[in-house]
């Protein structure tokens, strides 16, 4: 289990097993290992890994005009326990935070 967050710090996501999970457990994506990215439920580029747990999304991916396809939903994930907080990063030009919506 790997906690994800946004620059500002925040939890945003837990990822379980190549699945993404929001911070209230939902199943909201999948992680493309050989690419190193996140998709959403339809196959869409979602973002990517910054500073070693920091979730973002690269305006200038190579990956946003693709489509993986559908992996399938998986079950929620249940007590998604707060990890807390980490410190402000200040994120690189091209990079934003991603909106993750439940």
């Amino acid at each position: 289990m790997n906690f994800l967050f946004n620059s500002k710090g925040e939890h945003v996501a837990t990822l379980v097993n190549g699945q993404l999970h929001s911070s209230h457990g939902k199943n909201i994506g999948h992680y493309i290992e050989n690419n190193k990215i996140f998709i959403d439920m339809h196959g869409r580029y979602m973002g990517e890994l910054v500073h070693g747990n920091r979730l973002v999304y690269n305006r200038n991916s190579k990956y946003k005009s693709e489509n993986y396809g559908n992996y399938g939903n998986y079950e929620n994930i249940d007590n998604c326990e707060n990890p807390g907080s980490y410190d402000a990063i200040k994120l690189k030009s091209g990079y934003k935070d991603i909106n993750i919506l439940e």
